[in-house]
């Protein structure tokens, strides 16, 4: 079975609540989305409200799920040359960074 998304590459730079929704949304239309984490931290929401130590958070979970994830250091040459390529592969880049945010 088809879906209307389906083939599309999304990149997602979000965190806490409104751009894990947006990009989860796009999950279950059929797109293909990579997560990109900042290393040794992840996304914020990991972590809270966790009820099993060393388990991700259900709060998480509920937020990311049908997504892939990756860890990428941006701040250094070999993460910007990895993160470029996979935005010239990407359809769609999604981020919700406050301004002068990174």
């Amino acid at each position: 079975m088809s879906t209307p998304l389906q083939g599309i590459k999304v990149l997602d730079f979000t965190g806490v609540q409104s751009g894990p929704s947006c990009t989860q949304m796009l999950a279950w239309f059929g797109a293909d989305v990579i997560k990109i984490e900042r290393p040794g931290v992840g996304d914020v929401t990991r972590h809270q409200l966790r009820d099993i130590p060393d388990i991700d958070a259900l709060y998480f979970t509920m937020l990311n799920s049908n997504k892939r994830s990756i860890e990428l250091n941006t701040k250094t040459a070999e993460g910007k040359e990895v993160m470029e390529k996979l935005i010239r592969e990407a359809d769609i880049l999604v981020e919700n960074f406050h301004p002068g945010g990174h």
